[in-house]
């Protein structure tokens, strides 16, 4: 049975659709069956793997809301295999409101696909709303990028606050699978300090790959590509495929 990782952290800004995309292809050249789910309404970590997310056809949404088989709309690319997300995504937050189980809903469409990869992927929207607490309830874990800068940990509290609600009440077997600092600045203290302080704060679930600030990291979106196709000698494809290495080699969490 897959494990099912849901990438989460309400800051935007954080690499979070960067770390979804690029270790969904890194895991995939390790030989593992990875399916990203792009659960945000932007649709990025779509046109990330190179779908354009103007003609996907059915979408995440399709499963999540009018009950779709999700084999259907899932398509395999050249990095890894994806369940794509398009804008109509946005307005599921209210149609899901009324549903009965709404917390749920993504984890019926998951749960059935578990079997059939190694890691089910989802980028979650910067948000606290109810798309992400479905990532959450559908999740057995959850990986948090945080930024090596300044207000690092702001919002991580409600971040746990949430966590800790989702395993008390819907979810009890959620775990943190770990943490990954995300553009360190390795010529700074001050990127330092953070990542000192973020290991602080979670004693033993801070990977031990640091993602760098790589301008390759930031062009190749454009490209409809993951840094790892785009560059495999930049800094920042060679930083995912370390950390691809440290999670194929992680135990049960």
């Amino acid at each position: 049975m897959g494990r099912i990782i849901a990438i989460v952290n309400q800051k935007g800004g954080v690499g979070k659709t960067t770390t979804a995309v690029n270790l969904t292809a890194a895991l995939t050249e390790r030989g593992r069956r990875v399916l990203l789910c792009d659960f945000d309404p932007q649709a990025n970590a779509t046109s990330g793997l190179g779908v354009d997310k103007r003609k996907t056809g059915k979408t995440i949404y399709d499963s999540l809301i009018n009950g779709a088989d999700p084999n259907s709309a899932i398509q395999q690319t050249k990095f890894g295999w994806l369940l794509p997300s398009d804008s109509a995504l946005a307005g599921a937050g209210v149609e899901l409101i009324g549903a009965q189980d709404r917390e749920h809903q993504l984890r019926r469409v998951l749960q059935p696909l578990a079997e059939k990869f190694d890691y089910i992927l989802i980028d979650c929207p910067p948000s606290l709303e109810l798309l992400t607490l479905n990532g959450l309830c559908a999740a057995d874990g959850i990986l948090i990028p945080v930024q090596c800068e300044y207000y690092a940990l702001e919002g991580l509290s409600d971040l746990m606050a949430t966590l800790r609600a989702v395993k008390r009440r819907v979810n009890p077997g959620l775990e943190i699978f770990g943490v990954v600092l995300t553009m360190y600045d390795g010529r700074t203290n001050f990127s330092a300090q953070v990542a000192q302080e973020v290991r602080r704060h979670f004693p033993g679930k801070v990977f031990t790959t640091m993602i760098p600030r790589n301008v390759r990291l930031a062009e190749a979106p454009s490209h409809g590509l993951p840094a790892t196709a785009y560059d495999r000698t930049s800094r920042g494809a060679q930083a995912y495929g370390q950390l691809a290495d440290e999670i194929c080699q992680k135990g049960a969490w």
